[in-house]
């Protein structure tokens, strides 16, 4: 690709983002689509990110609540839930689609079975250490795995007892860095440590999938926080093959949250974002609002738990239930829930479709990697 100056004439010569492939899946453009729950990442988004190239994914985080007409209770409803997000998102792609499932939640083997039951492309797995994803797979599993961790020491740890238990290596490793948003595989005083900064933590985790590629080529994916075009380039300079990107998408036509929650995108500021423990026992990235007030004021004690959707949650004991914030949120009542939001997710100016997202982030690449060669 080429680009030009104002007379017409070719300035520059320029190769586009190198797809890469995760497995037997080339992802021809390399964005990942993060995975965001509960029920803002779904069939909607993920078709539209996997038609432009990318990987749609499917979050599948409190999705039983997303189908309360199915009979059953709340692991149940989660079955079909997922199910029928992959079934619909199959129906508007050809593309690649994966489907984000948190080590933390009561039901991971419910999900993963289902994943791989219904032949998803990848499943990105992460809030914790997946380590005994592997056992799932079946010997005709078209399935991918790809565990998200924050330093290079839960890669190795991962890859060692993979192969060990099991003679599989991860299919790609994405690196999430501290300016994520949702929940952080940090302690609060990293989140601003430069030395824990995104930057710092891809080469150890490139330097972990490199002294495996004897064996098998493991592409390193950055996430957390990564928002224009420029950062795409300097991520991928840094010997990432991808990048994952979440919040840059919730403002847009396709996102399958209501209209109120992606407002709060357009009408925040950057000192509207704070850090936030959740009841999961993690350090979280959110918009302030009414709801999260409340809490701290102590006003949203859960009196019962239907779902015990979190392995490490007990609701005697929790501020809030998070699952039902996070539902209310989605569907618009922002009064009794909030939106998890990466650090530049106040940078959002209007809605846009996935594709207008997409062009723009390749127009920025590309006038990222000129400025570099000139």
């Amino acid at each position: 690709m080429a680009l030009c100056n104002s007379e017409g004439l070719t300035v520059i010569s320029l190769n586009f983002m190198k797809s890469f492939f995760i497995g037997k899946y080339e992802i021809k453009l390399p964005i990942i689509q993060g995975g965001m729950g509960v029920g803002v990442s779904l069939n909607g988004l993920a078709s539209a990110v996997a038609n432009e190239g990318g990987i749609g994914v499917i979050s599948c985080a409190g999705i039983g609540l997303l189908y309360p007409e199915h009979k059953g209770n709340y692991q149940q409803k989660s079955i079909w839930g997922l199910k029928e997000e992959i079934r619909k998102t199959r129906e508007k792609t050809q593309g690649v689609i994966g489907v984000n499932i948190m080590v933390a939640i009561s039901n991971f083997a419910d999900m993963v079975k289902t994943s791989i039951e219904e032949s998803v492309d990848v499943i990105f797995s992460g809030a914790g250490l997946p380590l005994d994803l592997p056992s799932y797979l079946q010997p005709k599993s078209k399935t991918m795995l790809v565990p998200i961790v924050s330093s290079s020491r839960a890669a190795k740890i991962i890859c060692n007892r993979w192969q060990t238990n099991y003679d599989y290596l991860p299919d790609a490793i994405v690196v999430e860095g501290p300016k994520a948003g949702g929940h952080l595989g940090f302690k609060s005083e990293q989140i601003e440590d430069v030395h824990y900064s995104l930057e710092e933590l891809i080469p150890g985790v490139v330097s972990v999938a490199e002294s495996y590629k004897e064996k098998k080529i493991i592409p390193v994916i950055a996430a957390g926080g990564i928002t224009t075009g420029e950062d795409i380039a300097r991520f991928l300079d840094l010997g990432a093959a991808g990048v994952q990107m979440g919040s840059i998408f919730v403002p847009t036509d396709e996102c399958d949250v209501a209209m109120e929650f992606k407002k709060v995108y357009l009408k925040s500021s950057q000192k509207d974002i704070r850090i936030i423990q959740s009841p999961v026992g993690l350090p979280g990235r959110a918009f302030d609002g009414e709801f999260l007030q409340n809490v701290s004021d102590g006003k949203e004690v859960p009196r019962s738990c239907p779902y015990h959707c979190i392995k490490t949650c007990d609701y005697s004991r929790s501020p809030y239930c998070i699952i039902k914030a996070l539902y209310n949120a989605a569907k618009g009542n922002m009064k009794k829930g909030y939106a998890f939001a990466g650090s530049n997710a106040y940078l959002a100016e209007k809605i846009s479709s996935v594709k207008e997202v997409i062009e723009k982030l390749k127009a920025d690449f590309l006038l990222s990697k000129a400025a570099t060669q000139r």
